[in-house]
């Protein structure tokens, strides 16, 4: 371990305040914003540091994060991460976060100011006017009140679209596959589908992400659904609005009027929907605003320091979040689950195809995502040296792993336990885990058998037939080499029947000296195995 800083090259233009907050942290941070335009420069310094902080100009290439080698998290000030290689970053254990509520009330914003430019016809108007023409009858608009409002998307800044559009009287409808019913009653708006919400909205505001399901969820087909005279405003991403099907049906006179300020590809220099008088086009000005641009440089240098120096996380799109206030709770259930899984790693020898997790009393309540990446952490390292929490699920998924998490009210003796159980093509395996007042992590059954054991740096597991004489053959073994026991567990399922052990042992034991454990004892199985505790 090392007692330096943590380093954060800062290569967007960032306040000087932001800045500051990395160093108030105690971290230390060069404040280079051209190295954002010089990709050279930027590939030729990234191996120093610990965390890059972005805005757009930045691009986080695959090359990039490759040459990254000491890099733990990218912080991208807002909220779209285009310009960063999300699945490069996860694969390299990097954390990538964003900014996504810095600047939801400015977007917001933006959007009602299109709803009411296209509605008036305000653009139009004002160049007709400037040129000496007074054409009153030509810019015939509609009111706002009274009519009903389209949401695709009611998160974040959706929600504030629709408090703001309920200020000028408008009824609300949502589509949102994840917005409950709960939430639309808070909101005061009506959950609906989308076959239902295009033929009724007067006007239809974006506010989803860009995905597989949403690209071009506006297009020929939905146009086609939509009432006559639909006025449509995207301040969302490009690329869910077929620009080509929304022109023509601009031409057709289907679509009264559009505000558009993202496109499918920007900069945006040349599109179907330019030099059409019913639409209004701005150059991706959603989060333009002082206090937007302010308001994400301030949140993404809090969440990087909170991380580099604290293990916190927020606002991760590759990690589940762990807060400051949670993080010292939860560090050393994390320990318990990645020695949970480097065990089940340590000891199976075929591929694992289902990793099976159980949360038990009051670990059920902690952050479950985090502790089962943790899982995954531990079980794949014994396949992939640095993988972390961030990398584990990529790899799991890319390894065809099922995964499964269960919780579960306290059921036994232990208020707050780990269970893991494995599938291979020819087994099933399980352990659990508890971590007691002193906590540490200790395991509490394994094989279905239960023992209680510390876990240690250096361990040996063993499996035999519950005989008499055993433990002293093993004793007797380690004391002809020279090896020191530190600590014998010992468990058994009944007399008799199957046992095994957990020995914790000062230093590694060699490949050679199992071989000999094995020829002069009556042990089935022994596994040398090491923990990062």
């Amino acid at each position: 371990m090392t007692d330096r800083k943590p380093r954060v090259l800062v290569s967007d233009a960032l306040s000087e305040t932001a800045v500051q907050i990395f160093r108030d942290n105690g971290v230390d941070v060069d404040f280079e914003p051209a190295l954002g335009k010089d990709k050279d420069a930027l590939l030729a310094k990234i191996a120093d540091y610990d965390g890059l902080a972005i805005r757009s100009a930045t691009k986080a290439t695959e090359k990039l994060i490759d040459a990254a080698t000491n890099l733990k998290v990218i912080g991208r000030a807002g909220i779209g991460v285009d310009n960063v290689d999300l699945k490069a970053a996860s694969r390299r254990g990097i954390i990538v976060m964003n900014t996504p509520f810095g600047n939801s009330i400015t977007t917001a914003e933006h959007a009602i100011s299109l709803m009411m430019a296209v509605a008036r016809q305000i653009p139009a108007a004002d160049g007709s006017t400037q040129a000496g023409k007074w054409e009153k009858s030509r810019f015939m608009g509609v009111e706002l009140t009274g009519k009903t409002l389209g949401l695709i998307g009611a998160g974040n800044i959706g929600s504030i679209v629709a408090d703001r559009a309920q200020g000028m009287k408008m009824r609300v409808i949502a589509y949102d596959p994840y917005l409950s019913p709960e939430r639309a009653e808070y909101l005061g708006i009506e959950k609906v589908e989308l076959e239902d919400l295009f033929p009724r909205a007067d006007f239809i505001t974006l506010h989803t992400p860009l995905t597989d399901k949403t690209r071009g969820i506006i297009g020929t087909a939905a146009l086609a659904q939509m009432k006559d005279g639909v006025r449509i405003i995207n301040c969302a991403r490009g690329g869910l609005i077929d620009e080509e099907a929304l022109a023509a049906a601009l031409d057709s006179g289907k679509v009264a009027g559009a505000g558009i300020d993202v496109f499918e590809v920007e900069p945006a220099t040349n599109s179907p929907l330019f030099g059409k008088p019913n639409v209004v086009c701005t150059p991706h000005l959603g989060a333009a605003t002082t206090e937007a641009q302010e308001n994400v440089a301030l949140q993404v240098a809090e969440q990087m320091s909170a991380y580099l120096t604290r293990g916190a996380v927020t606002n991760a799109l590759n990690m589940p979040s762990i807060s400051a206030e949670e993080a010292p709770r939860l560090t050393p259930f994390v320990t318990l689950a990645d020695t949970l899984g480097s065990f089940v790693g340590q000891v199976t020898e075929s591929a694992i195809k289902e990793v099976e997790i159980l949360f038990d009393g009051h670990v059920s309540e902690m952050n479950t995502k985090a502790l089962s990446s943790a899982v995954l952490a531990g079980l794949l390292r014994t396949q992939v040296a640095d993988v972390n929490m961030v990398s584990a699920p990529v790899m799991a998924a890319e390894r065809g792993v099922k995964l499964t998490e269960m919780t579960r009210a306290k059921s036994g003796v232990f208020d707050g336990y780990i269970q893991i159980k494995v599938v291979t093509d020819n087994m099933t395996r399980t352990v659990a885990g508890t971590v007691f007042s002193d906590g540490k992590p200790r395991f509490i059954q394994i094989k279905g058998i239960n023992m209680e054991a510390e876990a240690g740096k250096y361990m040996l597991y063993t499996t035999n037939a519950d005989a008499p004489g055993i433990v002293g053959k093993v004793g007797m073994v380690f004391g002809e080499a020279g090896i020191n026991i530190a600590n014998f567990y010992l468990g058994r399922d009944e007399a008799g029947g199957q046992a095994i052990s957990l020995v914790e042992l000062d230093h590694p034991v060699s490949a050679e000296f199992l071989e000999h454990l094995m020829e002069s004892t009556d042990i089935d199985t022994a596994k040398a195995l090491e923990f990062a505790v």
